[in-house]
């Protein structure tokens, strides 16, 4: 008799018996050489277990980053940031080796952090202000805050003159609102 011919289904009641074969002698073999294809069931259930696990470890990351600021922090102490008659009045002038913005109108020159309040993210100035994109604080031209999540205003800087004529932000010290150096 033919091999092939010899092997016939394991069971012969109708059941789905994942291709077993019933040899000579009462043994039973599986024909592995033809992938089975996955039941919906199986599929669906390793899906949601893989979501739910990349879900969950997405979720630690973002976690484990909360203790730290969104930003490192720029040059310490005394930065330089040019002569007084370099700036112009009107709109503020971003200093990112000071993180401040840095402005000049007839009473003065001033500074004003430009770091968020709520988690450290870098403000960006509008017209009415300046807005953290962020978490969607928003501060008035004062630094003030006028719609949350920031607790505080963004401090001012403290603004001195050089021996050599130089504009210099104090970014380690932080003055009363309105504080301007007359220049």
């Amino acid at each position: 008799m033919h091999p092939v011919r010899m092997l016939r289904p394991a069971m012969s009641d109708g059941r789905d018996h994942d291709g077993a074969f019933l040899l000579p002698g009462g043994d039973i073999m599986s024909d592995l050489r033809r992938p089975q294809p996955i039941q919906r069931r199986d599929f669906l259930g390793k899906a949601a277990m893989w979501t739910c696990g990349a879900t969950l470890g997405l979720a630690t990351v973002g976690m484990a980053r909360l203790p730290f600021p969104a930003v490192i922090a720029g040059e310490a102490g005394a930065v330089k940031v040019g002569r007084p008659d370099d700036l112009a009045p009107g709109p503020g002038r971003w200093i990112a080796s000071a993180r401040a913005f840095v402005f000049r109108d007839d009473a003065g020159v001033y500074a004003i952090s430009g770091i968020c309040t709520h988690l450290g993210c870098i403000v960006s100035q509008t017209l009415a202000g300046f807005d953290c994109p962020c978490h969607g604080s928003r501060f008035d031209s004062q630094g003030e805050v006028t719609r949350g999540p920031a607790p505080s205003a963004l401090p001012w800087l403290e603004v001195g003159l050089a021996p050599d004529g130089q504009l210099v932000i104090d970014t380690q010290t932080n003055v009363p609102p309105g504080t301007k150096l007359s220049v």
